[in-house]
């Protein structure tokens, strides 16, 4: 049996407002559209086909409630530095510049959609040891 993860769906409160951030600044593309009387979605896919569902609920009033199970969507990326600067200058909200990571064989940037999602922007430099991280060998409480 072959799992694997196809896509993920977030609420969101302007569809245009959110597929400027997701389709202009990001550059995922659109794939479909879906219509029906409660919500309408607009699914975009990256370059490696990894998908994320827009979803307008047409009852939601008011902004999205975060609550804590989402942290982070994740987008891997070969300029991050770009990105970034791209979604700056679009006028959307940095979370922190881009930045080499010490215990990791990458750089990160976050910037925030217009719902608030964190974004994580993620450019690889090589491959990761499978345990890694700045609490390694340390003990755990």
């Amino acid at each position: 049996m072959k799992t694997s993860i196809d896509q993920y769906c977030i609420n969101v409160t302007d569809l245009e407002r959110s597929l400027s951030f997701w389709e202009k600044a990001l550059g995922l593309e659109i794939t479909h559209r879906i219509e029906t009387d409660d919500f309408t979605e607009i699914v975009l896919k990256g370059e490696k086909g990894g998908r994320i569902q827009l979803a307008r609920h047409h009852a939601q009033e008011g902004p999205i409630e975060h609550g804590t199970a989402l942290w982070k969507v994740y987008l891997d990326t070969d300029d991050c530095a770009g990105l970034y600067k791209r979604c700056i200058d679009a006028g959307f909200e940095s979370e922190s510049e881009p930045e080499k990571l010490e215990h990791w064989p990458v750089t990160v940037a976050f910037v925030k959609d217009p719902d608030g999602y964190l974004v994580e922007m993620v450019e690889h430099h090589g491959e990761a040891p499978a345990l890694s991280g700045p609490a390694v060998g340390k003990a755990r409480e």
